[in-house]
C-alpha cells in the first residue's frame, strides 16, 4: 500500500437522511476511481453498544441520536487517516447474529466520511473539504427503508414503520436537515444520482 502522508488527503463528508442512498453511491464511486485513491469510514462502524443507547418512552432503542454514536473515537481515527496512519474499525452488523470482522482502512489521497451525523459533529464539519449532500423526498426513503429493512434485515413492517415515525424522521428534521442549505454540493436522488456521481468523480479525480 503506497503512502500519502506527504499530501494531506481530501477529505470528503456525504451524508443523507436514512434511505437517501448513499450506500449505493458510495460503492459507485469507489468502482469509478482509481484503485487506493479512495479510502472509506462509516459512521455506521461506530455505534455504541446496545447497553449505552437511549431507550424510549415504549422501552425501544433509539439508535438515531448523535449520541448513538462513538463520536471521540470516530473523529480519532480520521485524524490517524489524515496524518496517513491506518485505523482498525468494528463491523457494525445492524444487529443481525453475524459476528463483526475487524476492518483495517488505510489512508489515500481520497478519504470518505459518510453517515447521518458528519455534519452535525462540529470537529468532524469543520475538517470536510466537500460536503455532499443527498436529498430524497420523505415518502420515497420510507418505502426503501421498508423495502431494505425487510430483505435485508428481516425487519417487520410495522417496526420500521415506528422507528420511522418516533426515531427517524424526529432525528432527520433535527440533526441532518438544517444542514443540507449550507452543502456544497447536493444530489437529488428521488429517481437516480447519476448525473451527481459524475459531478462528484470528475472533481475527484483531479484530486488523485
Amino acid at each position: 500500500m503506497a503512502n500519502y502522508s506527504n499530501k494531506k488527503p481530501y477529505l470528503v463528508g456525504i451524508a443523507g437522511g436514512s434511505a437517501s442512498g448513499k450506500t449505493s453511491f458510495i460503492k459507485k464511486l469507489v468502482k469509478r476511481l482509481p484503485i487506493n485513491s479512495l479510502s472509506l469510514i462509516s459512521q455506521d462502524n461506530y455505534y455504541l453498544p446496545k447497553e449505552e443507547q437511549v431507550i424510549d418512552e415504549n422501552g425501544q432503542i433509539n439508535f438515531d441520536l448523535p449520541t448513538a454514536i462513538n463520536r471521540r473515537k470516530l473523529f480519532a481515527d480520521l485524524l490517524a487517516l489524515m496524518d496517513g496512519k491506518p485505523i482498525l474499525q468494528k463491523e457494525y452488523t445492524f444487529n443481525t447474529e453475524r459476528e463483526p470482522e475487524m476492518i483495517e482502512v488505510h489512508s489515500a489521497p481520497v478519504i470518505v466520511v459518510e453517515g447521518l451525523f458528519v455534519f452535525y459533529y462540529e470537529e468532524i464539519r469543520k475538517m470536510l473539504d466537500l460536503q455532499v449532500y443527498l436529498d430524497v423526498r420523505e415518502e420515497v426513503k420510507l418505502k426503501r427503508r421498508i423495502l431494505r429493512d425487510s430483505v435485508e434485515r428481516g425487519y417487520p413492517e410495522q417496526a420500521v414503520r415506528y422507528q420511522w415515525d418516533n426515531h427517524v424522521m424526529p432525528s432527520y428534521k433535527k440533526f441532518l436537515k438544517p444542514f443540507r442549505d449550507d452543502s456544497d454540493v447536493i444530489i437529488t436522488n428521488n429517481t437516480t444520482f447519476d448525473k451527481g456521481l459524475e459531478v462528484i468523480i470528475s472533481h475527484l479525480l483531479s484530486k488523485v
